[in-house]
């Protein structure tokens, strides 16, 4: 049974993101694996704490991940 973690930060991703970062990442694992696994294929995400995730040694929180997509925050 394959397990696909993604890590975000906190606040960046609606519900509605997630729910189709799940639907899509569960349909490569299918399109690799084949459908017999779709039943099994695990896909969760983790949440880290805004201010406890870097780059570069910069800490980092939603309105910064925001800013580096180019859109303004929710």
């Amino acid at each position: 049974m394959p397990l696909v973690t993604i890590d975000v930060i906190k606040d960046v991703f609606t519900p509605d993101q997630k729910q189709e970062l799940i639907s899509k990442v569960t349909e490569a694992m299918v399109s690799v694996e084949g459908e017999a696994l779709r039943g099994v294929t695990w896909v969760r995400i983790m949440e880290v704490e805004q201010g406890d995730w870097a780059i570069g040694g910069q800490m980092l929180g939603a309105g910064d991940v925001h800013a580096m997509a180019g859109r303004k925050a929710a």
